[in-house]
């Protein structure tokens, strides 16, 4: 995802997972190391778009709670080739990224899972979905997340299916998503509505905000099927209720347009 601002082209990219080989080969899937390849890619759009600030939105890593061999190997190298080419650089901590300080260049700067807030008129706010955004990037305009690597899953009429990649764009209640928050904290509402008692508490108004689910850079990687979710839904912002998932709007990766979900949904 490329995002403009002033004088700021801002790539956003996430889901690399390195270091997966290592626990399918526990499982007897022997494949090879595909940072090479992810590292390629990733250079490749760095060159085509010219970004001069790049974020990763979570899960650089795959072990939890541990560092892995394949981790110590690939992962100091990818940021510095990366660092050659893009100088500013963060990383929002994903679920799968504790201990990943010792591994990344000093020059990155590490993030907490709580998100960032880019842009100036328009707010963009960066986190990586496994946890609650803080209360600023909750206020943003625009909400991205990663997280669930989404797919849709089609199927023919004898039982044969495809996956494919898609980026999900939604809109996001902002009653309820300050509802849930406050919730989160114990505040009681009272006869006040829960955008109020947010800006009260927290300085900062939640609009109703757009939301953008943002695909796995590592292709290779599962997903949550969105057309066939139904309740399957993961991070306290989805399960919040707040966002409007069968209305939302899908695209594969190439930007061509699937349709809402809804439709996605009763057709396939």
């Amino acid at each position: 995802m490329l995002f403009e601002e002033a004088s700021e082209r801002i790539l956003i990219v996430a889901d690399f997972h390195i270091g997966f080989e290592h626990e399918l080969a526990e499982s007897g899937i022997y494949i090879p190391s595909q940072t090479p390849k992810m590292l390629s890619k990733l250079l490749s759009v760095i060159d085509e778009y010219k970004p001069n600030v790049l974020v990763f939105l979570g899960d650089v890593k795959q072990a939890i709670p541990k560092i892995s061999l394949e981790e110590w190997r690939d992962i100091p190298g990818f940021f510095e080739s990366v660092l050659k080419v893009v100088e500013n650089i963060s990383v929002v901590v994903g679920n799968h990224d504790g201990d990943l300080e010792p591994l990344i260049p000093s020059q990155v700067r590490m993030v907490p899972s709580g998100g960032m807030l880019v842009g100036g008129k328009r707010r963009v706010g960066l986190f990586h979905g496994h946890a609650w955004p803080s209360q600023d990037v909750l206020a943003a305009d625009v909400l991205v997340m990663s997280h669930i690597h989404p797919v849709v899953r089609f199927y023919d009429k004898y039982g044969f299916s495809i996956v494919r990649q898609v980026w999900v764009k939604a809109r996001c209640d902002g009653s309820v998503l300050a509802g849930a928050y406050l919730k989160r904290l114990k505040v009681k509402l009272g006869d006040v509505s829960s955008r109020e008692v947010f800006r009260e508490k927290f300085g900062c108004s939640v609009s109703d905000p757009e939301l953008i689910i943002v695909p796995a850079f590592n292709d290779l990687l599962g997903g949550l099927a969105v057309n066939r979710a139904g309740g399957r839904l993961i991070g306290p912002v989805l399960r919040s209720g707040c966002v409007d998932l069968g209305s939302s709007e899908l695209y594969f990766l190439d930007g061509s347009y699937v349709g809402a979900l809804g439709r996605v949904q009763s057709h396939f």
